[in-house]
């Protein structure tokens, strides 16, 4: 802070010209009140077995000693995850009415403020407890956040286990709480039917992660029809501590180093190679506190991989091309005595080439996201995705880097405080540290601009323009989307 009592966060917006939006920040919930609301929801019952499946949950290790910690695999989990000695701070993402109180001083203009222990909701077992839990969390948040509308909006917290219970709790949360933001579990862990058939007591421990897109237990399209038509834009906001390599039972940091990129590349590439973004072009999805490190080097990857394993590319790689005559040949003049004694035996036999048998009509991996040319990829991926990423995240810059990713793209990186949480020691420095990234020549203030403004703004009028009318920044971004109206338009008529 400076001797004028100016934070350093606010000088930079007040300079910026344009609105600074909170992509993805962090709310605390007061437990106390939140089992009010689930009691209303549910009963005394159900919120008592909420109250103890979430002790189990998130507090079982606790309760084993290192052996058994050991013997089960249970992985360490997250401790001391709120900056507690700055307690106005912890105040502030608690009290929607503080938060709107320092806003200024923040430098920021509007927030979307995601939930905390909402989190770890839509991704609980029990059906009845993940359900009514979700919906005594978004009715708490609107009352909460309802009379701070001009300067900020709470996401809903969405189950997704079936696309039934998807579509319940977003139309109430939409047409009953007014919600512009819904925030959905990435994936989902279900146990593997064939040892939950044999041996239901290991049914949670034997578990694979359907990504809800690709090879899914059930068709969620309907699911993304229903946000097109409700206007929201999904955000997932899904972890991956407990799965993968990320269940070491001592490390915390282990397991929360890349656990966000990990989840939201595997939804992502699930969107993709499932056809989402060909079946609903319209539609934009963000993946949230992963950064966009992974997002680049997927975008390459796909590149890559289309043009070496496109349908036509494979025929390069079928074994029935191989040229035996040739190869006998050349065995003849260059392989030794035992080379050409099984060769001779297998008389023309290419198994040792390829030990499967493959059904060719299935094989062209990339019919379900109607990519015909490489650039199809592109279309596909760069208009539908949004990366959210926190203050101090250095991979900002790769987004931007229309040199270094294919075809020029910029891909739509949006700031997200992280406010709340533990990696944040101040709210008052999240801006000055995004701005970081502008100091050090790693992106220019144009980009700047799309990471913390631009970007957000686009994503959640896609389908909803009205989404920031009777907020803060509504005549800012009226004038965006009017200045990129006009660019289409001109761009249409060059065309």
């Amino acid at each position: 802070m400076s001797a004028s009592g100016t934070s350093k966060s606010q000088a930079i917006r007040a300079k910026a010209g344009h609105p600074i939006i909170d992509g993805d920040g962090h709310t605390i919930e007061f437990a106390p009140m939140l089992e009010d609301y689930l009691r209303q929801v549910g009963g005394g019952k159900l919120a008592d077995r909420y109250a103890r499946q979430f002790k189990g949950n998130r507090l079982g290790w606790y309760g084993l000693s290192q052996e058994e910690r050991r013997s089960r695999r249970v992985a360490r989990p997250p401790f001391w995850t709120m900056p507690a000695k700055n307690t106005r701070d912890i105040a502030t993402v608690m009290f929607p009415k503080l938060l709107e109180e320092r806003m200024e001083t923040l430098g920021l203009d509007y927030c979307i403020m995601y939930p905390t222990i909402g989190l770890f909701m839509p991704r609980e077992y029990d059906e009845e407890v993940r359900r009514a839990s979700c919906r005594a969390l978004n009715m708490m948040h609107a009352d909460l956040f309802g009379p701070h509308s001009y300067r900020m909006t709470p996401a809903a917290a969405i189950p997704m286990h079936t696309p039934a219970e998807a579509i319940e709790e977003m139309e109430f949360a939409s047409k009953k709480l007014g919600y512009k933001v819904m925030m959905i579990a990435g994936h989902v862990r279900r146990p593997i039917a064939a040892i939950a058939e044999r041996a239901p007591e290991l049914a949670q421990l034997a578990i694979w992660v359907d990504s809800l897109a690709l090879d899914s237990e059930h068709d969620y399209d309907p699911v993304w029809q229903k946000c097109l038509e409700l206007g929201v834009s999904p955000t997932a906001h899904t972890g991956s501590m407990g799965w993968g390599s990320r269940t070491s039972i001592s490390n915390y940091n282990y397991n929360h180093i890349g656990h966000f990129a990990a989840a939201n590349e595997a939804f992502c590439k699930a969107l993709f190679f499932g056809g989402v973004t060909e079946r609903f072009p319209a539609l934009k999805f963000a993946f949230l506190e992963g950064g966009v490190a992974w997002a680049t080097s997927l975008y390459a990857d796909l590149v890559g991989h289309w043009e070496k394993r496109n349908f036509k590319a494979l025929d390069r790689l079928d074994p029935d091309n191989l040229d035996g005559k040739l190869f006998s040949e050349l065995a003849q003049k260059y392989g030794d005595a035992r080379f050409n004694e099984k060769l001779e035996r297998l008389g023309g036999d290419k198994s040792w080439l390829v030990r499967t048998k493959e059904n060719r009509a299935s094989l062209d991996e990339w019919a379900a996201c109607g990519i015909a040319k490489v650039e199809d990829v592109c279309e596909r991926f760069v208009p539908n995705f949004y990366f959210g990423c926190e203050a101090d995240d250095p991979s900002v810059a790769g987004a931007f880097d229309h040199r270094g990713n294919p075809f020029g793209a910029r891909l739509k990186a949006m700031f997200s405080s992280d406010i709340g949480h533990w990696d944040v020691h101040d709210i008052t420095e999240v801006v000055e540290e995004a701005f970081e990234l502008v100091e050090h020549d790693r992106i220019s203030e144009a980009d700047f601009r799309d990471f913390t403004f631009t970007n957000i703004a686009s994503l959640h009028t896609a389908n909803n323009p009205n989404f920031f009318r009777g907020t803060a920044v509504e005549d800012a971004v009226a004038k965006l989307l009017g200045d990129g109206r006009e660019t289409e338009r001109r761009l249409a008529q060059a065309g």
